[in-house]
């Protein structure tokens, strides 16, 4: 039986503008997740975390009012799935979003694992750093790479389908999960909170804006149809996130 798990691997703190031009407010903290799709045919990460370079200690934190990310130890993605009893060495695959540095950041700790992501995300990564927002090493680490274009269902049996979103970035993917009472909708950072898909808003840094919005649009008719979504970095939603333990589509915060 499919089993979808979510863990934060991090906290991303920024002011409101950053996600939605225009929006003002004090700083703010947001989730970095990660998740695991532990299929009877294979195991699956959806994103990885950040580099050692964000490592902090608790002494050491980021103050409050600060732009930036970091992680505490035990938020890693191999200690969160040694703390369910896996293996990092057994999972199969990693579907990265895209190659943003918090989103890439852990793959090497996953040996054992092929990197999923659409060719478009990986040619533009490889092209150069583009203002530190790719790191080469996070993502350039001799594992193998499965490059693919347009949609991907992963074990052939419908339960995880990696869809295009592009628009964050050229060639940004999320996953849809089926489980038992409906399918949820892992998006990544083609929407970061659920109030840029109610206002239809993206980012100031998304690289293509109407191709951006395009995919809020199918985003804004999957969630009419029942889909839930897990969004890139709402921390209002993550509040109500089951971490570490198998989660069920109706488990997913529609947001706060």
């Amino acid at each position: 039986m499919l089993k979808l798990y979510a863990f934060n691997c991090g906290w991303f703190q920024c002011r409101p503008g950053f996600l939605i031009a225009g929006e003002t407010g004090a700083y703010m903290r947001a989730p970095v997740p990660a998740y695991l799709i532990d299929h009877p045919r294979g195991r699956a990460v959806f994103d990885t975390g950040m580099g050692q370079q964000f490592h902090r200690q608790p002494e050491n934190a980021l103050p409050a009012d600060k732009f930036g990310l970091q992680w505490f130890d035990g938020m890693e993605i191999p200690a969160r799935l040694r703390a369910l009893g896996i293996d990092p060495a057994s999972v199969n695959w990693i579907i990265n979003s895209h190659l943003h540095i918090d989103h890439c950041g852990g793959n090497a700790l996953l040996e054992n694992a092929t990197v999923i992501v659409q060719r478009d995300e990986l040619d533009y990564a490889m092209a150069g750093d583009h203002a530190g927002l790719y790191v080469r090493a996070d993502y350039d680490t001799g594992q193998p790479f499965k490059a693919v274009n347009g949609e991907h269902d992963l074990f052939g049996d419908g339960t995880v389908r990696i869809l295009p979103t592009p628009g964050h970035t050229p060639g940004h993917q999320s996953v849809i999960v089926q489980l038992p009472q409906g399918e949820v909708l892992l998006a990544g950072d083609c929407c970061y909170t659920r109030r840029n898909l109610d206002l239809m808003a993206m980012p100031p840094g998304t690289v293509d804006t109407p191709t951006g919005l395009e995919t809020l649009k199918r985003l804004k008719l999957m969630r009419e149809k029942g889909t839930r979504i897990l969004f890139g970095h709402d921390g209002l939603q993550w509040q109500a996130v089951k971490e570490s333990m198998p989660l069920e589509a109706a488990d997913v915060p529609v947001g706060l």
